[in-house]
């Protein structure tokens, strides 16, 4: 049986540009590929707008930015006028403009709310509405983040759903490593750990420069790559341990897969936050053999000696068992890298991502057909 074909508005009062509007433009891309009319609502000076319109996708601009009742008006008369089955909102504003103005439409659409960030919930009345009254369905881009509107705002099981972005799996895959590494200028002939993070803190370099230095062995390298480091503080914790001879540090890159595909184990601290979460999926995808740290607030995605290994935050000695076993054994690497590739395919995948956001769309729109 053919899926029906359904009018699909993604709506956006962000006007910078990050994971979350990329996620946005993946989702109208994939929506269209499958046959749904798709069209983006979005502040006129918004980065999402233009790349949008370089993608094909239909951009309506109306000021949504801040909450309103010019907002509130425009949304109303625009919505008035279009047969929708979807409204998908996915920041603050645009949720509450789009939840109000459909409240005023006798066909009303169906509205869906996704969360993109890990934020606290906010404990006011009209937060838990947005999430509970104001949408018919909500997404999330972790289970972290759904366990705390659930636990939060008596978000239902039912009425929501975690959907983690998809990992384009043709670019995030397993490399050839002399390659990579000749690529990028690293040695050949020693082995490499990685320390993979975004954050600034200095907490998960201290603890696996100090597993590092407790080793007695020289025959690898340590290679730490992130976003918004602090060099100098970084230099300081490795020249601490007297690990600057054997430290390549790299503050940020467009394409990390050359950096992946040139270690033997990446190390990723806990995964606190989406982005961190999202950095995890890529490691497994490219296939690398992982340690990852665990505490009270990670959200646990590897499972222990079959897609990676597991230590606790702080426990020094074990990860420095780990690495140095790891490094020892090549079949247990190759296992595990291929486990996560695995793993990343059939769970991770963009597809995947559209598959389910898709089920609830169709879900959902479905009594509304029937009565039309």
């Amino acid at each position: 049986m053919n899926k029906p074909s359904l009018r699909i508005v993604q709506t956006e009062s962000s006007c910078g540009w990050g994971n979350q509007e990329a996620r946005i433009l993946i989702e109208s891309l994939g929506m269209q590929s499958r046959g749904h009319a798709v069209e983006l609502v979005c502040c006129a000076e918004s980065v999402i707008a233009n790349r949008a319109r370089e993608f094909g996708i239909p951009v309506t601009t109306l000021p949504i930015r801040r909450r309103n009742f010019q907002g509130l008006a425009s949304t109303r008369l625009w919505l008035s006028k279009r047969d929708v089955d979807i409204v998908h909102t996915h920041s603050s504003s645009d949720s509450w403009l789009m939840s109000l103005a459909c409240r005023a439409l006798i066909k009303r659409p169906k509205i869906v709310r996704t969360r993109h960030v890990g934020a606290a919930a906010k404990s006011k009345a009209t937060s838990k509405w947005i999430y509970t009254k104001g949408a018919d369905f909500v997404l999330t881009t972790s289970h972290t983040i759904r366990n705390s509107l659930m636990s939060s705002y008596g978000l239902t099981q039912r009425c929501s759903m975690a959907i983690p972005t998809g990992i384009d799996l043709n670019h995030f895959k397993p490399g050839d490593q002399t390659f990579a590494r000749e690529f990028l200028g690293l040695p050949i002939e020693r082995k490499l750990v990685g320390l993979i993070t975004d954050s600034q803190s200095l907490t998960d370099p201290e603890f696996l420069c100090e597993a590092i230095a407790s080793l007695d062995r020289d025959d690898f390298d340590l290679l730490i790559l992130g976003s918004g480091l602090d060099r100098t503080a970084i230099e300081n914790c490795v020249s601490s341990f007297d690990l600057k001879a054997r430290t390549y540090l790299i503050e940020s890159s467009d394409n990390i897969v050359p950096y992946l595909n040139a270690l033997n184990i990446a190390v990723l601290p806990a995964c606190r936050k989406v982005a961190e979460q999202q950095l995890l999926r890529q490691i497994m995808s490219c296939g690398v053999p992982i340690i990852s740290t665990l505490d009270d607030q990670s959200e646990p995605i590897l499972t222990d000696k079959k897609t990676g290994r597991m230590v606790f935050q702080e426990d020094t000695g074990s990860l420095a068992n780990l690495i140095s076993e790891l490094l020892d054994d090549a079949n247990q690497c190759k296992r595990l890298g291929a486990n996560a590739r695995q793993t990343a395919c059939e769970q991770f995948s963009i597809k995947t991502m559209l598959d389910q956001i898709e089920e609830v769309y169709l879900q959902l729109s479905e009594p509304r057909r029937i009565a039309a």
